[in-house]
Parts: structure tokens; C-alpha cells; sequence
């Protein structure tokens, strides 16, 4: 039998607990930057005592109290700096204890309300979108900084100043540490959930590297989603995100082939999607739903993954069901990368013919100017449509637009083959 690490335990046991450590002595000090360095502060005691002392029977409540000593030492502690430099007076003193007072009779037992409201305070529209993903990772996916900036490929350094400046932003904000409610929440929701799936579809379809995918991201944003779904269990958005990243995931081992090269949709081997994620998803999806009220995006593409989920072989795949999906998706969150999938399915549904006026129509479009996937299905509609010269035109225009290397190696073998296939009818 292998031995178990001690140190590897430990480490696991705070990675666990460290987002309910931030949360909880965010709600105490109302300081997101202050309760991290305290965290931090606890889980180097955990590091030091743990493996001569033994991990205690609960670790939750040993962090949370070592954390609690920390914050109530550095408030005094500040309290004799300013002392030193100016004279307080007697309310401001009385200012202080009564924090101090507050923090030793905080309750630990409010973690999930604690959690929901670090989610809410790290994806703050007041953040940029790569402030909030950065911070978010950081608090809740208790990622290290360089794991963060390795997963995105950005420096180091980069990652340390997004963080930093994402802390001071919502301090100087005055961010409340709250859930919001009325009309402010949906919005604020939309916010969290776009934070999510950014990291999740980083890890899907990497942007740019040699990877295709990033499992690791991919796990972190189901982790995220899942917590956010147990938090908010009546939300149809959040079930339906659940739902979407679920069926998405179950698809990884068929998504590359032995040398990590990309294996589209349609010829993967559905045996190696994993029907566990799938009924999980399916299961969330149907929570969703019975919820009731107007179907909102996430959802929307939910179901569309549940028609690819279902469906055993490709031939059997409901395109006519997709296409009026992705109808209704334009309805709810226009887009031209929506119309773009929508034109996909009319497709499969209808045919190449049907399909091509519908992308050819997208080309105009200054958000797709740069967007490689345009030219890719454009070049597979002109293909089946027998147009092969046009077809590897746009291709291998796809190949220059896109930034993943393993993406842009199928494109280029896709359009070389091509010229096998014929002459063109121009």
C-alpha cells in the first residue's frame, strides 16, 4: 500500500478550506485584500504546526479561530502605529475594541452565505473581465498566482498586479460585501456566471498556446459552478450553466486524439464520453427547467449540448431541434457567433445551401473580422457545396486568424486536403 503524503493532505485540506477562510474574515473585516493576507497568514501556521501536531479533527474551525487571532492582533497592532504618530481619542479606542469585539464573537457557521457573497464581491462589474477572472481564480479556486498566469500564459507579474489592482479597486469602490437583491441581482448574476464560463471555455478550447484544451481550468469553473449552484440552488441561470459545463465536460478524453491532436465533434468516439457528467448535467438541466420562466442563455445552450448528449450516433443528432435553439438564443442574447452556430445547424438540418447565405451574410460583420471560426465554417459549407478552391481559400485564412497552434495544424490539413478532391466549380 503507497504511503500517504502528510504534506500533500495538508495541502489539499487548504486548498479546500481557503475560500471559506477568505469569505468569513471578509464578512469580519470588510476588507477582501486584509482577509486574504490573514488567510494567507493561517494556512502558513497550518503548513508549520500540522505535520508535527497532527491535522486537527476539524481544520475548518482551527483556520478560521488561528485567522481570527491574527485580525484582532493586527487591528491592535495598527491601533499602536497610529497611537505612535498621532493621538487617538478615547472613541476612537472604543472604535477599535468594539471591532475587536466583533470579530471574537463572529459566528463561523455562516460559510455558505459567507461564499456566495466572496462570488458576488470577486466578479464586481466595477472589475475589468481578466480582473474579475484573475480574482476570482485567486479567492475561490484558491489558485496560486503562477498557476494562474500559466493557465492563461500570461506573466507572472501580470497576473500579481491584476489581483492587486482588482483588491484596491473595490475597496476604493466601497463594494459592499453583500448579495445583492431586486433588480441589481440579475445583472450582478450575469456577471458571476460570464466570470465562470470564461474560465471554463479557456480550458475547452484554449485561445492560444499548444494545448487544445486545459482540463485543469475546466475543472476549476465546474468546482466554481457547482458551489455557485448549491449557493443559489433556485436560479434557472446557474442550473443551466451547471448543466452546459457538465455535458461540455463529459466529451474531453474523446476530444484529442494520442498526440493531443484535435478530434472534432463529429468524429469523436461517443463511447468515451463520460455518462456520468452527462446524467448530472441532464439532471441540472431538468432542475432548471422546472423552475419555470422564459429560458435564459445559459440554458438555452444547455439544451443545445443535451440534443448532442443524447444523441448516440452523430446521424442521430436532432438538428432541426438545435437550429430552433439557437433561434430562440438570438432572441434572448443576440450575437453574431449565435447566428453563426445557428447557420451550422440549418446545415445539418437542411443542408450546405440553405446555411451559406446565412454566413455569407456574417462577413460584414466587424466582430467576426478576426474571429477564425467564421472562415473555418465557411470553408466547410463551400466544401460540401463542391466550391474546393474557395473552400481551402478560407481555411487556410482560418489557420492565419487563430492563435492555438493544434487548431491551426486541422485547419492547414483540412485545406491540403482539399486539393485532392477535384476541380472547384467556380
Amino acid at each position: 500500500m503507497t504511503a500517504v503524503d502528510p504534506t500533500r493532505s495538508i495541502e489539499t485540506i487548504v486548498r479546500l478550506e481557503t475560500p471559506k477562510l477568505i469569505a468569513g474574515l471578509t464578512r469580519m473585516l470588510r476588507d477582501v485584500g486584509r482577509a486574504e493576507e490573514l488567510a494567507q497568514d493561517a494556512l502558513v501556521a497550518a503548513l508549520e504546526h500540522w505535520p508535527a501536531e497532527g491535522t486537527p479533527d476539524n481544520p475548518g474551525a482551527w483556520l478560521m479561530a488561528t485567522a481570527k487571532r491574527r485580525a484582532i492582533d493586527w487591528l491592535r497592532r495598527r491601533q499602536r502605529i497610529e497611537r505612535d504618530h498621532e493621538a487617538l481619542g478615547r472613541e476612537q479606542d472604543e472604535l477599535v475594541e468594539a471591532r475587536v469585539a466583533e470579530i471574537e464573537a463572529a459566528v463561523d457557521d455562516d460559510i455558505g452565505d459567507d461564499l456566495l457573497r466572496l462570488v458576488f464581491t470577486a466578479c464586481h462589474p466595477v472589475l475589468s473581465t481578466e480582473a474579475r477572472v484573475a480574482l476570482t481564480l485567486r479567492l475561490l479556486g484558491g489558485l496560486t498566482t503562477e498557476e494562474i498566469a500559466r493557465a492563461f500564459l500570461v506573466s507572472e507579474p501580470t497576473i500579481a498586479q491584476r489581483i492587486v489592482r482588482a483588491k484596491r479597486t473595490l475597496t476604493d469602490a466601497g463594494v459592499p460585501f453583500e448579495v445583492p437583491r431586486g433588480p441589481e441581482l440579475a445583472s450582478r448574476l450575469a456577471s458571476v456566471l460570464e466570470v465562470i464560463y470564461l474560465i471554463f471555455n479557456e480550458g475547452y478550447s484554449a485561445t492560444s498556446g499548444d494545448d487544445w484544451m486545459r482540463p485543469a481550468l475546466c475543472e476549476d469553473a465546474l468546482r466554481l459552478g457547482r458551489t455557485l449552484a448549491e449557493l443559489a440552488s433556485n436560479e434557472p441561470e446557474v442550473l443551466g450553466l451547471v448543466a452546459l459545463m457538465e455535458i461540455q465536460a463529459s466529451r474531453a478524453r474523446a476530444r484529442s486524439g494520442p498526440d493531443g491532436e484535435p478530434i472534432l465533434l463529429f468524429d469523436q468516439d461517443r463511447t468515451l464520453w463520460d455518462r456520468v457528467l452527462i446524467e448530472g448535467g441532464l439532471a441540472a438541466l431538468e432542475r432548471a427547467f422546472a423552475l419555470g420562466g422564459a429560458p435564459g442563455p445559459y440554458l438555452l445552450q444547455a439544451a443545445i449540448a443535451a440534443c448532442h448528449a443524447r444523441a448516440l450516433t452523430p446521424e442521430a443528432t436532432d438538428w432541426t431541434r438545435i437550429a430552433a435553439l439557437y433561434a430562440l438564443l438570438a432572441e434572448v442574447a443576440p450575437s453574431p457567433v449565435v447566428e453563426l452556430n445557428r447557420a451550422v445547424a440549418v446545415s445539418r438540418a437542411e443542408g450546405a445551401a440553405a446555411a451559406l447565405p446565412l454566413v455569407d451574410a456574417l462577413r460584414a460583420e466587424p466582430a467576426l473580422a478576426h474571429y477564425h471560426l467564421l472562415p473555418a465554417v465557411r470553408g466547410d459549407l463551400l466544401a460540401k457545396l463542391g466550391r474546393y478552391r474557395e473552400a481551402r481559400t478560407e481555411l487556410e485564412r482560418a489557420a492565419k486568424l487563430t492563435k492555438n497552434a493544434r487548431e491551426r495544424k486541422l485547419l492547414l490539413e483540412r485545406a491540403t486536403a482539399l486539393a485532392t478532391q477535384g476541380t472547384a466549380k467556380n
